[in-house]
């Protein structure tokens, strides 16, 4: 089963974790304020899965990653760095099939 996991940084902020139901990370998100806005980044990452929503990146290493980001352009997370495209790209199709359907965890 894949899942969003909710957790807090030291400082009182909170961040999500997209995980695949194999227990790997897809996605990484960025720090929110409050508990409610990072809830609102995960119904927006649930949501925001067409193929304009990705970004296909590479990093100054020239390792393939991608973004995921919402309707209004912002970015809701951030994929591991990859070995190829090819697996990047695979990372991409489990967001979109994983994403809609994961449930929240709540270890804040």
């Amino acid at each position: 089963m894949s899942k969003y996991i909710i957790r807090k940084t030291s400082n009182g902020q909170y961040w999500w974790v997209l995980k695949a139901p194999n227990g790997e990370t897809l996605l990484t998100s960025e720090t929110y304020t409050t508990k409610q806005n990072c809830q609102g980044g995960i119904a927006s990452s649930k949501v925001s899965v067409a193929d304009a929503n990705f970004r296909r990146l590479t990093s100054v290493r020239n390792e393939p990653y991608f973004t995921q980001n919402s309707n209004n352009y912002q970015v809701l997370g951030t994929s591991e760095m990859y070995s190829s495209t090819y697996n990047r790209d695979n990372g991409i199709e489990a967001v979109k099939r994983y994403a809609p359907n994961a449930v929240i965890e709540d270890l804040s």
